[in-house]
């Protein structure tokens, strides 16, 4: 029987990358210098492990089309690649970002379309599109020639979904990859080893009350570093 824990994952890989469910996996990656590119969904939510490997599954096709999108309940800075962009006139206060809903996917862009008085969100799709197709390609491309990869998401999945998730991607993958699932756990003190028995998957339970806790993903990402292979 295999156990992978924390420790069973711990070396070096030639890409590192998020799956959501919100920004919080590229930010760490990015805080330890380990994120080399912009993948497509870094900046979004996507609160369903079952929706991104739909999603996967289809090669992001028809990802964040404009018949499938609406305008829903919700602001946020308004990023370019995760770094708060200011108003031209200046201020001290970031421009602020719709939150677009993908329908299709379950999926929501939080920090792509400004908010622009009297400015209608779509006038900017245009240009997203075109960045975020890039995204897609380059996440093919490095995926399927990375020697080794790890994966991880922050959000809630049981084991079956896990494993939806591990099968979809070897179809993608070439190389060896590990997936690290961080699951929040209300009232939670520390990082616990969920102890799966799934080949590849490590998942750990983290407090659900502070996300951003470095400390919390310092602990978990201990360990891991990144080779010069896409360098």
């Amino acid at each position: 029987m295999i156990i992978l824990n924390l420790q069973d994952i711990k070396g070096s890989y030639d890409l590192m990358l998020g799956l959501g469910s919100w920004c919080g996996p590229s930010l760490n990656l990015r805080r330890h210098n380990w994120r080399r590119f912009s993948f497509p969904l870094d900046w979004m939510i996507s609160n369903s492990i079952a929706d991104v490997t739909r999603l996967l599954r289809n090669r992001f096709s028809g990802f964040m089309d404009l018949q499938n999108l609406q305008r829903t309940d919700g602001y946020a800075h308004f990023l370019d690649d995760g770094v708060a962009i200011f108003p031209e006139e200046g201020g001290t206060e970031p421009v602020n970002a719709h939150f677009i809903h993908d329908m299709h996917y379950n999926i929501i862009s939080v920090h792509d379309f400004p908010i622009i008085p009297n400015v209608d969100w779509t006038v900017m799709y245009p240009s997203y599109k075109e960045k975020l197709n890039q995204r897609i390609t380059r996440f093919f491309e490095k995926i399927e020639n990375s020697p080794s990869v790890l994966f991880i998401r922050w959000g809630a999945a049981t084991p079956e979904e896990a494993i939806e998730l591990k099968t979809t991607l070897s179809e993608l993958v070439n190389g060896s990859f590990n997936i690290l699932l961080l699951q929040p756990l209300d009232e939670l003190k520390g990082v616990i080893d969920m102890n799966w028995t799934i080949d590849g998957i490590c998942s750990v339970q983290v407090p659900l009350d502070n996300p951003n806790d470095e400390a919390v993903w310092d602990y978990v990402l201990s360990g891991l570093s990144i080779t010069n292979f896409w360098t």
